[in-house]
């Protein structure tokens, strides 16, 4: 005859003994390993993207950095084009002042060169300056060898430093506005070619 087994009624199961400590010490070393093995996977899987993600950000802020700083070079080449422009007016205004019939001179210095054998030439100048144009413009004369008759006419429109040189067939006009706009011309160039 066959020996029965004891019945197990005897024995609690929520203290495991050694052998099912064992097991269970087991489980869950393989599953502590596994899992540990699973999020070494995925990290490896999602590291190239999350390395693209983040160098697209720095390459975002790399360039909002730059488009920052063209800016703020552009305003201030602006503004040293614009200190530029009111300085040079400022200078040329106060030479001008200093020394109205300088301008003057230097017009009809280019006029007389070019002048042989021309009757007569006019000159237009405000009325404040006309004795001292006149005495200037016949001594440039003598020097340049021009033998024509200088007529000097004051008008009250034409600002001092100023001047309209006529002849027959030609003149020179000499006029402070038209340097001031060449200045601000060539500083609106400047601030287009950079």
């Amino acid at each position: 005859m066959t020996q029965a087994s004891r019945f197990l009624f005897d024995n609690d199961f929520r203290r495991p003994g050694a052998a099912g400590s064992r097991a269970v010490a087991e489980a869950e070393e393989r599953g502590r390993a596994a899992g540990i093995a699973a999020g070494l996977a995925q990290a490896q899987t999602s590291l190239p993207a999350r390395l693209a993600e983040a160098a697209e950000r720095l390459a975002g802020a790399a360039g909002a950095l730059l488009a920052g700083a063209e800016a703020r070079h552009a305003r201030i080449e602006e503004e040293a084009v614009a200190l530029a422009l009111a300085f040079a007016q400022k200078i040329a205004g106060e030479a001008l002042d200093a020394d109205p019939l300088g301008p003057i001179a230097d017009a009809a210095r280019a006029a007389l060169q070019h002048l042989r054998g021309v009757p007569h030439l006019a000159v237009r100048v405000n009325d404040a300056l006309v004795e001292e144009v006149d005495g200037m413009l016949k001594r440039l004369a003598r020097e340049r060898g021009f033998e024509g008759r200088i007529v000097v006419l004051g008008e009250p429109d034409i600002a001092l430093g100023d001047a309209r040189l006529e002849w027959a067939d030609g003149g020179i006009v000499r006029e402070r506005g038209r340097f001031e706009d060449a200045i601000g011309g060539a500083a609106s160039q400047t601030e287009t070619a950079a």
